[in-house]
């Protein structure tokens, strides 16, 4: 496992590493100050499983981060590892293309096991946000206000039918003849267009929308 981690502070950095390479034997892990070297790492290490990425770095780069690793590695994995337990900034960086969003007060085992969680196809939020219901889709209003549907692509409809009938990204690739890689892009893509933070969201949501 190869793993990029993003914090402005050494002492983080080098702690998260350590943890790290303390639970697997085969894991390396890159570090980076700040997004710029975070994002040229990313671009010069093809290898790379996930991105560790702290969101409240100098200059707010955290945030604008989560969207350029989305530009140009889009099937890298990027989760949040953050000081922030606010729901807010949860919705935000996983509607920004964040795949897992970790509290920085976290016990160790829950970071391993959320990252396990991401590595395996999933997306992995916080015990605060994960039960809420997700939030409506405006649909206007009696005053004639504009419709907002979702829109998604005949590929993401697939995928949004075998992921609502309980299939893995595993079982959904070998159905569609994807990768796990592109499985993983998809799911993201439809958790961001539905808002929601896990599959049994989206597939109500999808219901509730007339699209399964």
């Amino acid at each position: 496992m190869k793993l990029l981690i993003v914090d402005d502070h050494p002492v983080v950095r080098e702690g998260l590493a350590a943890l790290l390479r303390q639970a697997g034997s085969n894991t390396t892990a890159l570090l980076a100050e700040d997004s710029a070297r975070g994002l040229a790492l990313a671009e010069a290490h093809a290898d790379l499983d996930a991105v560790l990425l702290d969101l409240a770095m100098p200059g707010g780069d955290g945030w604008a981060a989560i969207g350029e690793f989305g530009r140009r590695r889009p099937e890298l994995p990027v989760i949040i590892l953050s000081s922030s337990e606010d729901p807010r900034d949860v919705r935000k960086a996983l509607a920004a293309g964040a795949v897992g969003y970790i509290p920085k007060s976290a016990p160790p085992k829950t970071l391993l096991a959320a990252l396990q969680f991401v590595l395996a196809g999933n997306v992995y939020v916080p015990t605060l946000l994960a039960n809420e219901t997700p939030e409506p889709l405006a649909t206007g209003d009696d005053h004639g206000g504009p419709e907002i549907a979702v829109s998604l692509t005949e590929r993401q409809k697939e995928v949004l039918q075998l992921l609502s009938a309980g299939q893995s990204n595993k079982e959904i690739g070998r159905a569609l003849g994807l990768s796990d890689k592109t499985v993983k892009v998809h799911v993201t893509a439809i958790f961001r267009a539905f808002n929601v933070v896990n599959r049994m969201q989206a597939a109500a949501a999808a219901k509730r929308d007339g699209l399964i």
